[in-house]
């Protein structure tokens, strides 16, 4: 039975993963350069970069781009730590393509980074056993992977697997953890209390950024919303291993700002992102990628007022 009060977990160190932006210039350009610079500040902060997810467009960017951005990832970071998206595209129907994935994850292992493995309908559509032992396999081509569960809010290939695989893949060495992307607490608790029975050391990465406060349960993260702050994820999360009362109400105004960015249509939280990064100077342009979801010119002062409650 879960109790989610007794699931509190205080003062527990929190693994924050950070999706970062890529920023684009007002000719369409990728910045580069703002890129390089998010990428170090997010480390600076204690944060593990996450590039090529969603919130670096990457479902919409080309191989040759995911390629260049690892590499200036791995250029930025001398050797520290990132992950970054194995990213397949099929159809309705498609059968598990092992061969396409293990073209996906070479460049990330290559450059030293852990790969995140994107759902696809080939994958999805796997009965649980046949989805474990897919797993199995793409393990064979890193030292360890992160899977990932996506509403089909966010994508029509994606799913919330059953708890029974979810156990499964908790058995698969490699897989350290799995991004949990359903927006529901009670499917999150049950995770974790799995996890915390069948294999401690497995991540529950949240990806709920309209429940960031998970963290206090015991999951970690892998967020979109904390490349809006990246900093102050990491001081609410130090707050929260020492603590300290000031968790709640920095927890609360990043929640709002959840809220308010990641609305619908959800997608164009990066429009949101570039806007609030911009408003905050570290991006000298607020356009995101043609084919991406926009907000309305009016979110501008919205983002102000909630910039200046978190003092930024």
């Amino acid at each position: 039975m879960l109790d989610p009060i007794a699931m509190i977990r205080p003062r527990r160190p929190v693994t924050g993963m950070s999706a970062i932006l890529l920023p684009f210039t007002d000719s369409g350009d990728i910045d580069w350069a703002a890129f390089d610079a998010h990428v170090a500040r997010t480390a600076a902060a204690g944060l593990v970069p996450a590039v090529n997810m969603d919130t670096g467009f990457g479902n919409l960017i080309t191989d040759d781009t995911k390629h260049h951005a690892l590499d200036r990832t791995r250029a930025v970071l001398g050797g520290g730590r990132f992950v970054a998206g194995a990213f397949v595209g099929d159809a309705p129907g498609s059968r598990f393509d092992a061969d396409a994935y293990a073209r996906a994850l070479a460049p990330v292992v290559e450059r030293g980074g852990t790969p995140v493995i994107f759902q696809t309908y080939g994958l999805t559509g796997l009965a649980d056993p046949e989805l474990v032992a897919a797993y199995e396999t793409l393990g064979r081509h890193c030292d360890g992977l992160i899977g990932f569960e996506l509403g089909t809010m966010f994508a029509p290939f994606g799913k919330i697997y059953s708890l029974d695989a979810y156990r499964g893949l908790m058995g698969v060495k490699k897989l350290i953890g799995a991004k949990h992307s359903s927006l529901d607490r009670v499917q999150e608790w049950e995770r974790l209390q799995l996890r915390d029975a069948v294999r401690p050391d497995f991540l529950v990465l949240t990806g709920n950024d309209l429940a960031i406060d998970m963290v206090m349960y015991g999951s970690d993260y892998l967020l979109g919303l904390s490349t809006f702050a990246p900093d102050l994820f990491a001081r609410r999360d130090r707050y929260w291993q020492d603590g300290d009362p000031r968790f709640h109400g920095l927890n609360d105004v990043l929640q709002y700002l959840g809220f308010f960015a990641f609305r619908a249509p959800v997608p164009a939280y990066k429009h949101s992102a570039a806007m609030f990064l911009k408003l905050r100077g570290w991006i000298g342009c607020d356009a995101t990628h043609p084919r991406s979801a926009t907000r309305p010119d009016s979110d501008r002062t919205v983002l102000k007022g909630i910039a200046e409650m978190l003092g930024v």
